[in-house]
């Protein structure tokens, strides 16, 4: 199902996956492998959690390019659907697209923005990541694909999202983060993003509108986080982009 309802972004980077970190049929793929491949790829990371996390941590998480993976598999009773992730879940669903570099960005923008977040606020950016990385759609062309690991984990409900039975949305964070969503059944409701780097966009401006004492910025060198709360950080900041700025004039100048 993936060749005709995963978006190409996922089916791409899956053949990667099969061809570098034992991606088979008779083969469980090894979480260093995978995690080694995802640090050449886009700076992400997984890492091995027991359980679920609290919104809090886990978003917090993704806001240093680290995703936390449980490593149970679902019960052999019900292959297609599980209410809970497990390794099929992480493997199939999550691991692929975390090698995107739009789909990284996406996901630690979300991340980035439940930094120092009321309890409120997290709760509506844990629903945005509900309706994205978990059960989002995406426009490719005229046709409609899968990019959230809930459906790409899950064979049944990912045949259901595209089936024209669900109420599809355009992706609008400010409406998404307070839509009511059930957790043990499919979704009635799909949001529809216009592309990654949109989506990026659009939660962006949603972060901006939630109140919080500082502003960060990840450090893709030191893999830390920098509160901008002082006139020097942002002058090094400041000089940082002068940089990246002066760099893309000298390439565009060579084009």
């Amino acid at each position: 199902m993936y060749k005709t309802h995963a978006c190409r972004e996922h089916q791409y980077i899956f053949r990667l996956l099969e061809a570098n970190c034992g991606y088979a049929p008779n083969n469980v793929p090894q979480q260093r492998d995978i995690s080694r491949f995802l640090k050449e790829c886009t700076g992400f990371t997984v890492r091995p959690v027991m359980g679920l996390l609290s919104s809090r941590d886990f978003l917090n998480a993704l806001a240093f390019r680290v995703f936390y993976g449980t490593q149970y598999i679902r019960h052999h009773s019900k292959p297609l659907y599980t209410p809970e992730p497990d390794i099929c879940h992480e493997l199939l669903g999550h691991v692929p697209l975390f090698a995107d570099p739009d789909f990284a960005d996406f996901s630690q923008e979300i991340g980035l923005a439940s930094l120092g977040a009321s309890d409120e606020d997290v709760k509506k950016l844990a629903t945005v990541y509900w309706f994205t990385v978990e059960f989002g759609l995406c426009k490719e062309g005229d046709a409609l694909k899968a990019y959230g690991a809930g459906l790409l984990s899950s064979t049944g409900e990912l045949e259901y999202a595209l089936s024209g039975k669900p109420e599809l949305r355009p992706f609008d964070p400010f409406k998404a983060a307070v839509t009511e969503y059930p957790i043990t059944e499919y979704q009635p409701i799909y949001y529809v993003a216009d592309s990654f780097r949109d989506a990026k966009e659009k939660v962006r401006e949603f972060a901006g509108t939630l109140k919080r004492p500082f502003s960060v910025r990840y450090n893709p060198y030191t893999e830390t986080i920098e509160v901008l709360d002082s006139k020097e950080k942002l002058v090094r900041y400041a000089q940082s982009i002068r940089g990246s700025m002066h760099t893309l004039m000298d390439a565009l100048e060579k084009l």
